[in-house]
């Protein structure tokens, strides 16, 4: 791996990057040499002046003297311009010498992946056309129809030789009609690209499991073969497998430490990763096999409720007597009752990854939760795809290990949580599911219930921007659509088995119509006419994203509002609290699961750092801060949060985290040209939003912001100017350092500039 760091000539030393903590909320903005850090036993460690990282290296901290006091050097005051980042001036560089010059970028519209010939007429003449002549503002936000280009082997070898020694080839179930290759040596000396040098030449996937799931389409083949020679002088290549091995002694090599599960397909024989559908159920549910005749009662049933519902308001919209009675006789209750369900806890030790779009894959998930991280969600899945089976929708459900580990608790007085609260079996990991219909979700949460036991709850989107989405009805739509949302969230309570239901939700369609204040009092206690004889939805707890769909990502998010909402949430479990003499008491089985039916209430956007973090648990009242594009371009976000400190990660500390993504995409797809070549994707994609890092050490002041956007600058050495760098060919080159060349037909551009931030969903 190449990727020595030297110092550039024209960069003088840096003064070292302090620590704060959160008890320094009242001073938002400091000169950065002037703060102090604060030994907090619930947030820091305690020590010396220099922090340990995850890899044992040491991450910068404020200097001080003989008598541990700070050294703070006077400053001229800070001119701070609003969205620029404030970078210390002895790195800041000429507009003319800028390493991220015009010329070197990729061409925005390009990146859209529109066609080329409705690019080149907007730019020739000055705009597309619409119907009546008028210039059409182009759309922006989408990324539709972006293409990564064709990566595979010149020779497709058949599967029936991948897996197996040369001279016992599994049986072809194609016959003579096959058009893969079943030559071995042929592909292995014509068909593929040399073996990739990185990593010492040795496949990750063999050094963790004792054998490649890859066979012999592996890029590090040679690792894990052999040449046999046999008594009659043939010589066959054989792969070598030593997950089942063992020492002399009893023990299982270190190499071969983890096992590998049984199962006949391969992605079901990888370890420690949960919810795996088997093929055959993903078959029975693409042709409409699986039994849902519980589902479909329930279904029915709000169904007919929805249209007497909707008789009796039109009776009483005219203002008429006649037939209300008789229409009020005819609503009866649900078939059956929701399950009991598992108990959850949200709380400030408990900071939350955001459901991300492409960027929430599992790779990502597990270096976050190795970073810190208490609890993730899966990438959006669609719920029609999931009844019809669709394979790349139910990937997103899987999850690995470590986030089936419960997450951090501290019990307290202030806990809303049972006092049968079992920690031991809460987990980290949410699935996440977007549907337009109310029986497409009760459904799909029938379905994750009973194929996918090892998730913490499932979230219904009511956020997503994103057109396709919400022209549909589905994802941000639902907001003004409540009482289609409400009949989603009983439907999925009453199917879910016992995973909690939960919601996100933006504060509306349109910045100037808020809805969140009745969205949110439809989730917590149900619309009027069904709080007394139905009781509460069920949701367990809501995610509230300060921005509204028509804002996107363009302005801050709103997290006053998010206090206010944070405040009705409040008021709302008071008046549950008043309802517990009354008739009017709600059954208990439809309440969410926290302390006396009250909901957890969740604030997401522009969270940055721990100082916002904690601010905003504090002043805003949330339960605790789910965090997305922060934790994208600063994984170890969450490892600030849990130290209470800034750390000032080396270029050389977070080129391990990329190698780590790397070794954990390998695992995920594959080592072989496919699996490469979807592992370089996803780092591209990540890549696009870590280079908007900056270094703790090169700003004049703290804390950073989200939105800020940094001037031309140099780093401390070149691998960190590298890093910085928003040339997406630089980011192909770090790519290279671990994944050996690009293959030919590898293409990669980035997102819309103004859009390349539109990952939460």
């Amino acid at each position: 791996m190449n990727g020595q760091e030297q110092a550039p000539a024209p960069a003088p030393a840096p003064t070292p990057a302090p620590e704060t903590t959160h008890h320094e909320l009242d001073t938002p903005e400091q000169p950065a040499a002037k703060r102090l850090k604060v030994n907090d036993a619930a947030h820091s460690r305690a020590g010396s002046n220099s922090t340990e990282g995850p890899d044992g290296q040491e991450s910068r901290d404020v200097p001080t003297n003989g008598n541990d006091e700070t050294v703070a050097e006077p400053r001229a005051p800070i001119d701070r311009r609003v969205g620029t980042t404030p970078i210390k001036k002895e790195y800041l560089l000429g507009v003319s010498t800028s390493r991220n010059s015009e010329s070197e970028m990729a061409d925005d519209d390009a990146a859209e992946g529109r066609g080329g010939d409705d690019r080149d007429r907007r730019d020739n003449h000055g705009g597309a056309k619409g119907k009546r002549g008028k210039k059409e503002k182009r759309k922006k936000g989408q990324n539709t129809e972006r293409s990564f280009g064709r990566f595979g082997d010149s020779i497709q070898l058949c599967n029936s030789r991948a897996m197996y020694p040369e001279f016992s080839p599994h049986p072809c179930k194609f016959g003579d009609e096959c058009r893969m290759s079943h030559d071995l040596r042929k592909y292995l000396e014509e068909g593929r690209r040399e073996d990739v040098e990185t990593f010492g030449g040795k496949c990750p996937v063999f050094e963790q499991y004792g054998v490649c799931f890859s066979g012999w389409k592996c890029r590090f083949v040679k690792s894990h073969m052999r040449e046999l020679e046999h008594e009659d002088g043939r010589k066959e290549l054989v792969l070598i497998d030593n997950s089942n091995k063992t020492e002399s002694n009893g023990t299982v090599p270190m190499a071969t430490s983890t096992k590998v599960s049984g199962g006949d397909e391969l992605d079901e024989r990888r370890a420690g990763i949960y919810n795996n559908v088997a093929m055959s159920t993903k078959i029975d549910l693409n042709r409409k096999r699986i039994d849902f005749a519980k589902a479909d009662e329930y279904i029915k049933w709000m169904n007919d409720e929805a249209t007497l519902n909707n008789s009796f308001h039109h009776r009483r919209k005219d203002q008429s007597n006649e037939g209300i009675e008789d229409l009020r006789a005819q609503f009866v209750d649900p078939p059956f009752k929701p399950s009991e369900k598992r108990r959850l806890y949200f709380g400030p030790e408990t900071p939350t990854l955001a459901p991300l779009t492409t960027q929430g894959n599992l790779p990502f998930r597990r270096l976050c939760v190795e970073l810190g991280c208490e609890l993730t969600y899966s990438e959006m899945a669609m719920g029609m795809p999931l009844l019809q089976g669709t394979k790349a929708d139910w990937t997103l459900i899987k999850a690995h290990e470590s986030e089936i580990q419960p997450p951090a608790f501290k019990p307290s007085s202030n806990n809303y949580v049972f006092e049968n609260y079992d920690n031991s079996r809460d987990l980290r990991f949410g699935a996440q599911i977007s549907g337009n219909q109310p029986w497409i979700v009760t459904k799909a949460a029938d379905v994750l219930n009973r194929y996918c036991p090892h998730l913490r709850l499932i979230d219904l989107n009511c956020g997503c921007p994103i057109d396709m989405v919400f022209k549909s009805g589905g994802g941000s739509a639902l907001l003004e659509s409540q009482g289609k949302l409400e009949r989603m969230i009983r439907g999925m309570n009453a199917m879910s088995g016992e995973i909690p239901i939960t919601a996100k939700i933006r504060t509306g369609v349109k910045s100037s119509r808020p809805t969140a204040p009745s969205v949110i009092s439809k989730l917590a206690f149900g619309s009027r006419e069904h709080r007394e004889r139905l009781g509460a939805p069920g949701c367990a707890a809501l995610t509230l994203h300060g921005r509204s769909r028509e804002q996107r990502y363009t302005k801050r998010a709103d997290w006053s509002y998010i206090g206010e909402c944070a405040a009705l949430i409040k008021t709302y479990n008071e008046q549950r609290d008043a309802l517990a003499d009354t008739a009017a008491e709600p059954d208990a089985s439809t309440l969410p699961n926290s302390k006396d039916g009250r909901m957890y209430f969740l604030g997401n956007g522009d969270c940055y750092s721990h100082t916002e973090y904690f601010e905003h648990v504090s002043k805003s009242r949330v339960d605790t801060v789910m965090i997305g594009r922060g934790a994208l371009i600063k994984p170890w976000l969450f490892e600030e949060i849990q130290q209470g400190q800034y750390l000032d990660k080396s270029a050389s500390e977070r080129l391990t985290y990329i190698e780590k993504f790397v070794r954990y995409g390998l695992d995920a797809w594959g080592s072989d040209e496919l699996g490469i070549g979807f592992t370089r994707r996803f780092l591209l994609e990540w890549l696009s939003f870590a280079h908007r890092y900056v270094p703790v050490g090169l700003l004049e002041v703290l804390p950073p912001s989200l939105n800020d956007r940094p001037p031309a600058y140099v780093g401390r050495n070149d691998l960190e100017t590298l890093m910085a760098s928003g040339n997406y060919k630089d980011w192909i080159k770090i790519t290279e350092m671990f994944l050996g060349p690009v293959h030919p037909g590898f293409e990669f551009q980035p997102k819309h500039r103004s859009n390349a931030y539109e990952a939460e969903g």
